[in-house]
């Protein structure tokens, strides 16, 4: 499963006791539904991220429903492209469907929050993973700290530059609140680096193509740029997008997928900053059958899941996880 995640085991064998433990004392009424769905609402369907949660779940829905006896389903509803509307339909075509629960990563939280709250008032819980909807009726949400996330891109790309240059921040979708708190948390740990300034924040097509031609456009534009902070890998995911001598400008990014792995290799990006990515399907079913079969809230609302850094010196061996992740 890769060299990194011993402690995500260690958090799930304690899950699997804990809720062991809960079943036998909860009362007989608790006990008696068998079959579950779990509807799961990711932003796009080709991202690799998301493909890669969604093998998560129903590896999950297999192991957890295997353990306590139950049949769960995981149903898949997310857009071909982000789209914040059609997600908030599924979200309703879901509780209309019966699902029992719904996992979603918002594209908007503005235009998601009022469906998850009329599920929720329907008696459908729904948490979010990845992208949250602070303001919505969610009981749960699982992903990183994004400011956390903005500041440990900074720190590791202040790191590579040697304290000094000037810094372009690569921010995906200007609607995301997850994005928007990411590029804050780079901004506030750029003041720890007297020598750093920051140049703007680039918002984008979250497409390979569309992030790969910014990051072209804002350098012919202003080639005193020496450092890119990417909170999210978008441009990575193409071949060639990266257009200066490997270590002329840093760049450090979050996520490590597969396509972005050549990039460490080849010394045009100094480290990766792998998101949990299997565990957003993983946990997302973990804390609906916790919170719906077990009748049991997480102890905090959000469920911090750590970055993992991704160096040349354990990318083969990190690697080694897509192979699990991806769907044959």
């Amino acid at each position: 499963m890769g060299v990194w995640l011993g402690s995500v085991l260690m958090n799930r064998r304690q899950f699997l006791v804990a809720s062991a433990s809960a079943a036998a004392v909860l009362p007989a009424f608790a006990q008696t539904k068998k079959s579950y769905t779990f509807g799961l609402v990711a932003k796009s369907q080709g991202n690799p991220v998301f493909q890669a949660a969604r093998v998560g779940a129903v590896d999950a829905a297999k192991e957890l429903g295997a353990k306590h006896g139950l049949a769960i389903k995981i149903d898949w509803r997310t857009p071909n492209e982000e789209d914040a509307q059609k997600q908030a339909e599924n979200v309703e075509q879901l509780v209309l469907a019966g699902a029992d629960g719904i996992s979603v990563s918002c594209s908007d939280a503005n235009k998601l929050t009022d469906a998850i709250n009329k599920a929720v008032t329907s008696g459908v819980p729904v948490m979010t993973f990845d992208s949250d909807a602070p303001r919505s009726k969610r009981f749960a949400t699982f992903g990183v700290d994004d400011i956390k996330c903005g500041e440990q891109v900074m720190a590791e790309l202040g790191k590579a530059m040697g304290g000094k240059g000037v810094v372009a921040i690569l921010a995906g979708n200007q609607n995301a609140p997850n994005l928007q708190k990411r590029a804050q948390g780079v901004r506030n740990s750029a003041k720890a680096f007297a020598g750093i300034r920051i140049k703007e924040t680039y918002y984008h097509k979250e497409t390979p193509q569309d992030a790969a031609a910014k990051v072209e456009q804002v350098m012919q534009a202003n080639p005193d740029i020496t450092g890119w902070a990417f909170i999210g890998g978008w441009p990575l995911f193409t071949d060639n997008a990266l257009k200066w001598p490997p270590g002329s400008v840093k760049a450090v990014s979050v996520d490590a997928l597969p396509p972005m792995l050549q990039y460490l290799r080849s010394g045009h990006v100094q480290i990766l900053l792998a998101q949990q990515v299997y565990e957003w399907g993983w946990q997302s079913v973990a804390l609906l059958l916790d919170k719906i079969h077990f009748k049991k809230n997480p102890s905090a609302v959000h469920v911090i899941s750590p970055l993992v850094p991704v160096t040349k010196a354990n990318v083969d061996a990190f690697a080694k996880n897509w192979e699990k992740w991806l769907p044959k």
